[in-house]
């Protein structure tokens, strides 16, 4: 049997991944969590083969989570479910170490195969988001997107100084250097580009 871990923090579409994999005669879910701070608990504790995750969560989101697995070297191999289509989250999902990423869209059929796929250690990947994805490369670097992540939710230059240790100037040399490379007017609209590429 194929054991699952299903994170996911809407309850009505937990409950639904839930049936929906139990109806397959190899997979067993063996745990839900509501985050990615809940599904590191569980993962000590239950051992999984695969976890299903989604990418937007409180706490800690699917990205996140599947880099934290990998930086403690977890049995478990991740597969992302979402609703995002964006080429940057694939990209970023590829870099931390996923075995696979299914839009939500997919028919239920391809569930079941993306988690025997993913559990084989093979991956499972969206093949037209795939073909996207490698014409979109991130031109941000780790620190500009922080920076730019704590300039979209409204932090001014001294608080996100603050929050990252950094010097004010600092902090304004990144989020310059950002809406340079976005091509954007300010940072609020370097923020929108780059969450609608799926890059922050």
């Amino acid at each position: 049997m194929i054991r699952v871990l299903l994170v996911e923090d809407q309850g009505m579409v937990l409950g639904a991944l839930a049936a929906l994999l139990e109806l397959e005669p190899d997979i067993e879910v063996v745990g839900k969590a509501a985050d990615g701070v809940e599904a590191l608990a569980a993962v000590d504790r239950l051992c999984p083969d695969v976890v299903l995750t989604d990418i937007e969560m409180p706490n800690l989101g699917g990205l996140e989570l599947a880099a934290e697995l990998g930086r403690r070297g977890a049995r478990g191999r991740v597969l992302i479910l979402t609703t995002f289509a964006r080429p940057g989250y694939l990209r970023r999902a590829l870099d931390a170490g996923v075995g696979g990423y299914l839009l939500k869209a997919a028919p239920s059929d391809q569930l079941g195969a993306a988690v025997r796929r993913v559990a084989a250690g093979l991956r499972a990947i969206d093949p037209e988001l795939a073909v996207t994805a490698w014409d979109a490369a991130d031109p941000l670097s780790d620190r500009e997107r922080q920076v730019l992540r704590l300039a979209a939710t409204g932090n001014s230059g001294p608080e996100i100084a603050a929050a990252l240790h950094l010097a004010e100037g600092t902090v304004r040399n990144y989020l310059s250097e950002a809406i340079g490379k976005l091509g954007a007017a300010n940072r609020v609209e370097a923020a929108r580009i780059a969450r609608e590429r799926g890059w922050l």
